[in-house]
């Protein structure tokens, strides 16, 4: 496994794949992988040649997130990317990235105003500029995104397509733990007593799927459901408390709990096309978001 901390040397080493008529699958991380990040290298694989990236990329972080603490394995994750079969791994500085007088960025698409992007200014716009500086250093035919980050798969969907990039953005479903908790490198940040609170994110889909299976299209009813589950009141029984929604098995912060369109993440009245629930919120001092996917969205 090649491994390249400057721009040039991994754009040589996509190129001359390309140019030999081998498509190239692309893994763009921040490291501190799991199984997860894994199962997207495991989809890479399915091109010729599947590369990847790590790096912490400091313009997509607010001033009061976690971009010092985040985790940084570099050497676990390439042993990892090493097994998985990974062919090349750009691992590129901070001054790689943005030298000196860098002060240039993409506008993310109209969809980043929502959601995420309210609850976090600037991250899309930093998203959206590393994500087109990492393609254009690998010019790679397929790039893959976890659907657990589902605003950002479709902001970097729309950005490729708008902008003319040359690579075919793919989605993939998330991956979870056996007890349905979503993987993330954040997991690790939860103490026993918060990872058990977590739960309540995955569970709380769950409950919205199973009534939209069940026949509810009605979003306002759904929402409340979520927001009620969410912050440890029982549904239609509030003086009647269950272990699940009793207030010791909350969220500490509930930021969103919606449905949209999945695709423009336009707001629904009722869930009359392909549509996502979302929640965003805090357990303790981690932020945890997960989603849920209603009705068939075409990838």
């Amino acid at each position: 496994m090649e491994v390249f901390d400057s721009p040039e040397a991994a754009r040589a080493f996509v190129s001359a794949l390309r140019s030999q008529g081998r498509t190239v699958g692309f893994v763009p991380t921040m490291g501190a992988l799991h199984e997860g990040h894994l199962s997207l290298v495991k989809t890479a694989l399915s091109c010729d040649a599947a590369v990847a990236s790590i790096f912490v990329n400091p313009t997509q972080f607010g001033p009061n997130e976690d971009l010092d603490k985040y985790p940084r394995t570099l050497t676990a994750d390439l042993e990892k990317l090493k097994s998985a079969g990974v062919a090349a791994v750009f691992v590129p500085t901070r001054d790689q990235m943005y030298p000196d007088g860098f002060s240039s960025g993409v506008e993310p698409p109209r969809i980043s105003e929502t959601l995420e992007g309210v609850c976090r200014p600037g991250h899309f716009r930093g998203v959206v500029t590393v994500v087109l500086k990492l393609l254009n250093a690998l010019p790679v035919s397929h790039a893959y995104f976890g659907k657990k980050d589902y605003q950002q798969w479709r902001v970097i969907e729309a950005m490729v397509r708008d902008l003319n990039v040359g690579t075919r953005i793919i989605g993939c479903e998330t991956v979870r733990e056996a007890d349905g908790l979503a993987m993330s490198s954040r997991n690790r940040y939860l103490s026993d007593e918060e990872r058990s609170r977590a739960l309540l994110i995955s569970k709380t889909l769950q409950h919205v799927e199973t009534a939209y299976r069940a026949g509810e299209r009605q979003t306002a009813i759904l929402q409340n459901h979520m927001q009620q589950m969410l912050l440890g009141e029982n549904i239609g029984h509030r003086d009647t408390a269950t272990p699940e929604t009793s207030p010791g098995r909350r969220l500490d912060t509930l930021q969103y709990a919606s449905i949209v369109s999945s695709y423009d993440f336009t707001p629904l009245a009722t869930i009359d096309r392909p549509a996502v629930a979302l929640i965003a919120g805090m357990i303790g001092t981690t932020r945890l978001i997960d989603n849920r996917e209603l009705g068939q969205t075409d990838v």
